[in-house]
C-alpha cells in the first residue's frame, strides 16, 4: 500500500471516530491536561475597543486672596495681643520671609496720639520694635519737645507708634501698592483697637495707605480725615536727617499737633 493510501485510510478512520463521538453526545474537544477556565476568564485580554483610562488630573490649588485672608484674620482679633499674633502668623506676604522679626508696635496703647510710620529699617528688624534707629531717636526728641513720650504711662502725655508694614522690605525699598493693600486690614484693625484721638502719618507710604494719595511734601501740615480720625501728615524723620533745613516745617507741624491736642 502506498503512502497516499495510508493517509486516506487514517483520514477516514479519524472522521469515523469523530462521527461516533458526536453521536455519543460529545460537544467539545478535550486536551491532555485539564483547563481552569476561571483563570482564563480573569486573564482574558481587554477588547480592542476599550479605551485606556487616564489617571485623574490634579486640580490646580486654589490661590488664597491675601487681602481677604488679612481681613478675616484682622476681624477675629479682639485685642492688641490677638492682633499681634494674627500678624505674626500671617504667611502670605513675601516680606516676612526675609525679615528677622515682626515689628508690631511700641508705646502706650491708651495714648491720644497714634504715629503711623512706613516700614521697619535694619535696627527695627533686629530689635523687633518700630522707630529705634537714628530716625526713631530724632522722632522721640521731636515729640518730647511738645511733651509726648512713648514710655509715659499717662495717656495725655504718651504716644503710640506702629508701621504700615510689620516686616522690613529688602534694601529698605518702599513697599509696593499690593503689599500695602495686603496689610491694610491689619492697620485698620490696629487703629480701631487703639482708638486714638488723632493720627500722625509720617512719610509717603503711610500717607498713601490712609488716603490713597502721595506727595508728603505738599500734604504735610494740612489736617485731613482718615478712618474717621483727624490725620496730620508729616515728613518722615529720615527725610529730616537728610534735609536738616526741613526741620523748621516739621516744628510747625508739631506745634499744630500740640494745639489740636490742647483744643
Amino acid at each position: 500500500m502506498g503512502i497516499a493510501a495510508e493517509i486516506a485510510d487514517d483520514w477516514h478512520a479519524a472522521l469515523a471516530a469523530l462521527a461516533w463521538e458526536v453521536e455519543a453526545g460529545a460537544d467539545e474537544t478535550i486536551l491532555d491536561a485539564p483547563v481552569n477556565r476561571y483563570e482564563l476568564a480573569a486573564e482574558a485580554p481587554k477588547p480592542l475597543s476599550a479605551k485606556p483610562v487616564s489617571p485623574p488630573v490634579a486640580a490646580d490649588p486654589v490661590q488664597a486672596d491675601p487681602a481677604a485672608a488679612a481681613r478675616s484674620a484682622a476681624a477675629r482679633a479682639q485685642t492688641l495681643d490677638a492682633l499681634r499674633d494674627a500678624i505674626s502668623g500671617f504667611d502670605l506676604c513675601e516680606l516676612k520671609k526675609g525679615a528677622r522679626n515682626t515689628v508690631f508696635a511700641d508705646g502706650n496703647p491708651k495714648a491720644r496720639v497714634l504715629i503711623l510710620g512706613e516700614a521697619p529699617g535694619a535696627e527695627e528688624d533686629r530689635e523687633g520694635r518700630p522707630f529705634v534707629g537714628r530716625a526713631g531717636q530724632l522722632l522721640d526728641r521731636m515729640l518730647a519737645a511738645i511733651g509726648l513720650s512713648r514710655t509715659s504711662p499717662d495717656s495725655e502725655a504718651a504716644f503710640y507708634i506702629t508701621n504700615v508694614m510689620p516686616w522690613r522690605p529688602p534694601g529698605n525699598r518702599d513697599p509696593d501698592p499690593a503689599e500695602i493693600a495686603m496689610m491694610m486690614p491689619f492697620v485698620e484693625r490696629h487703629i480701631a483697637l487703639v482708638d486714638p484721638q488723632v493720627i500722625v502719618a509720617v512719610g509717603n507710604t503711610s500717607l498713601f495707605a490712609l488716603t490713597g494719595s502721595k506727595g508728603i511734601l505738599r500734604a504735610r501740615g494740612n489736617w485731613t480725615l482718615a478712618l474717621g480720625k483727624p490725620l496730620l501728615p508729616m515728613t518722615h524723620p529720615a527725610y529730616l536727617l537728610r534735609n536738616p533745613a526741613a526741620k523748621r516745617e516739621a516744628w510747625a507741624d508739631l506745634l499744630s499737633l500740640q494745639a489740636r491736642l490742647r483744643g
